[in-house]
């Protein structure tokens, strides 16, 4: 059984560099739940823990380059950056009003 558990934790990591940030989520909520349903191995639970680690890091890694890339698209020729508020898009009923 551990041995499934460790597999199933080094394709979980192995896939995470290839699939986006969604999918990244979703992977981490599946261990999540598979670590709180208590089904798992103490072998299983650190190698699921282990995936979680490298999943969180690979989303906070996306998070940080898509910072800076929005950053880099807001940044203004002098170094200053402009920050304007997000207007969102007005509800169809309310523009028919």
């Amino acid at each position: 059984m551990a041995e499934r558990d460790e597999q199933a934790a080094s394709e979980v990591v192995s896939e995470s560099s290839e699939v986006d940030f969604a999918a990244t989520v979703e992977k981490l909520e599946q261990l999540v739940e598979r670590l709180e349903s208590g089904e798992l191995s103490l072998e299983g639970s650190l190698a699921a823990f282990e995936q979680g680690v490298a999943l969180t890091r690979d989303a906070q890694r996306r998070l940080d380059e898509a910072e800076l890339r929005v950053r880099t698209l807001i940044e203004r020729p002098d170094g200053s950056i402009d920050f304007a508020p997000f207007d969102a898009p007005a509800a169809e009923d309310e523009s028919e009003q």
